[in-house]
């Protein structure tokens, strides 16, 4: 890990030299649990795919120093360390999508490998963008073999002018749940009725970074 400065309140954690793909929103996790319980004096941490921007309130000043500290301890990735497992959120999935066959045939898979290799790992929140309630899932835990097939997934050569809300999809490493209709170029692997975005819920989004996500079949 590098630490960077970003001003006299802020440092960004740079872990693109990480083999854990996990470890920033692992950090970003850690540091605002350490915040809640008044170990730590900042404002937000905010994972990015390979970084973590720790920001203190303007004019405070920030304490790298207890940044270390609590980033010292961090335990390794794993369910046996891993609070996050014990909240994590089922997303029941039904596996009809528009692209399932054409990633099965790319990585020389059958449709039902790919359906098993998604459902057999557990997900986690590497960090929210591009929409709100939209979650960056890296593979957190599960057998090599279903990890491996979507780590090295490239997009789709063509991206869609509208993808419907709840397209369960992957691409690039991630697999997301699409919040609300947009663009996308993923591969969609099927559907969801749960409402990843909704403005009169509290809090409106059901993902945050550090959550850990397990897809189930819906039938």
């Amino acid at each position: 890990m590098r630490e960077l400065p970003a001003g006299d309140d802020a440092v960004v954690l740079d872990f693109s030299s990480a083999a854990d793909p996990t470890a920033p929103g692992r950090a970003a996790q850690a540091l605002r649990s350490a915040a809640d319980r008044g170990m730590l004096r900042i404002s937000d941490a905010v994972p990015t795919a390979s970084s973590v921007l720790v920001q203190a309130e303007p004019g405070t000043g920030l304490d790298v120093l207890a940044v270390r500290r609590v980033l010292r301890d961090l335990p390794p990735p794993g369910p046996d360390n891993d609070a996050a497992t014990v909240t994590a959120l089922i997303v029941p999935v039904t596996y009809d999508g528009a692209d399932l066959d054409e990633l099965a045939a790319l990585v020389g898979r059958t449709a039902d490998d790919v359906v098993a290799a998604h459902t057999a790992i557990e997900w986690r929140v590497q960090f929210m963008g591009f929409a709100p309630g939209f979650g960056y899932l890296v593979p957190a835990a599960g057998p090599e073999s279903a990890r491996s097939l979507f780590t090295g997934l490239r997009r789709r050569e063509q991206s869609r002018p509208a993808v419907p809300a709840g397209a369960v999809a992957a691409a690039a490493g991630y697999s997301a749940v699409y919040p609300r209709i947009s663009p996308g170029g993923w591969f969609l692997l099927g559907r969801t009725d749960l409402d990843m975005w909704n403005v009169d819920a509290t809090p409106p989004a059901l993902l945050s970074a550090g959550r850990t996500v397990r897809f189930e079949c819906a039938d």
